[in-house]
């Protein structure tokens, strides 16, 4: 019976999850093989014991609510660990090696994960890295890469993630300009600061923060736009205005002073850190062996928050 229940939820799990990644019942049908109405009523006793609505539904799209966002994330959890482990057993008696094509943000890659590739490349002497360092999102499958880092809050797709650790964005100046500016309070507030802006985040100029009063957005005007976030951290350190940028980038200056926050009771967002790969299924031992890898090393934040 306990067996039959558990089945029942992965199946649950299987089918929500195709449905997102399909956009709609008939497609997730088609690519589980099943019938629509075996889709629909797994969706629909999913949201009955759930209590709540994941998905909203009209007659051109399906999207998820709040709930479903959630819950969507955790299902890919559980799923990607339980094809991680049905692929490291079928493939562990296969040795690392080859050629191991990994695609990584710039900064992040230069900061914490150059210094993990001497003892990778130590640990396993028959794989081959080629690293490629940019803040672009690539296609793995088309531009012919074995598995990416990637940071930030991850769409829906049909590529395997597994968590590796969290950083989140920081508000936060220079002592010398504050002094010359002024602490700012509230976030209505930043649009008497210079700003200096990275250019690639999801949300553009606009800024999201919560606090007290709840979610609050700010349009910025950058006196400063740039793809880099270094090139913004040197800007602020050398007292030209405020940035928002990823603890794992201005964490040290924190520490050091260099760098001050801002409005501590205003939280931005919180970013997760994934290994993204293109395939559950037949996961090679050399992704298999670099993901297990970057999960040990993460396991400890290396960056102070």
């Amino acid at each position: 019976m306990r067996q039959s229940i558990a089945m029942d939820r992965f199946l649950e799990m299987k089918t929500f999850v195709a449905v997102v990644d399909a956009g709609s019942f008939v497609g997730a049908a088609d690519a589980l093989a099943i019938s629509k109405a075996a889709v629909s009523r797994y969706v629909a006793e999913l949201e009955s014991r759930l209590g709540v609505r994941l998905l909203h539904r009209t007659t051109r799209k399906l999207s998820l609510t709040p709930e479903g966002e959630v819950f969507d994330a955790r299902c890919r959890e559980l799923l990607s660990g339980l094809d991680e482990a049905e692929s490291e057993v079928s493939s562990h008696s296969g040795e690392a090696s080859g050629l191991l094509r990994i695609s990584a943000p710039f900064s992040f890659g230069l900061l914490h994960l150059a210094p993990l590739w001497p003892a990778f490349m130590a640990e396993h002497p028959k794989v081959t890295l080629d690293v490629t360092l940019a803040d672009r999102i690539v296609d793995l499958v088309e531009d012919g890469f074995d598995m990416a880092v990637r940071i930030g809050r991850l769409p829906a797709s049909s590529l395997v993630s597994r968590p590796l650790t969290s950083t989140r964005l920081v508000l936060c100046a220079s002592p010398d300009y504050l002094r010359q500016r002024g602490m700012p309070a509230h976030p209505s507030e930043l649009a008497s600061h210079d700003v200096l802006a990275y250019s690639l985040f999801s949300t553009g100029d606009q800024w999201e923060f919560s606090g007290a009063e709840g979610a609050v957005s700010v349009k910025v005007a950058p006196r400063l736009r740039t793809n880099n976030g270094d090139t913004c951290r040197v800007a602020a350190l050398r007292h030209q205005g405020v940035v928002l940028q990823p603890s794992f980038l201005v964490g040290p200056d924190l520490s050091a002073g260099t760098l001050v926050e801002l409005m501590p009771g205003w939280r931005s967002t919180e970013l997760g850190v994934y290994a993204v790969y293109p395939s559950r299924k037949f996961l090679s031992p050399k992704v298999r062996v670099m993901v297990e890898f970057l999960a040990q090393a993460f396991r400890t934040r290396p960056w102070p928050e």
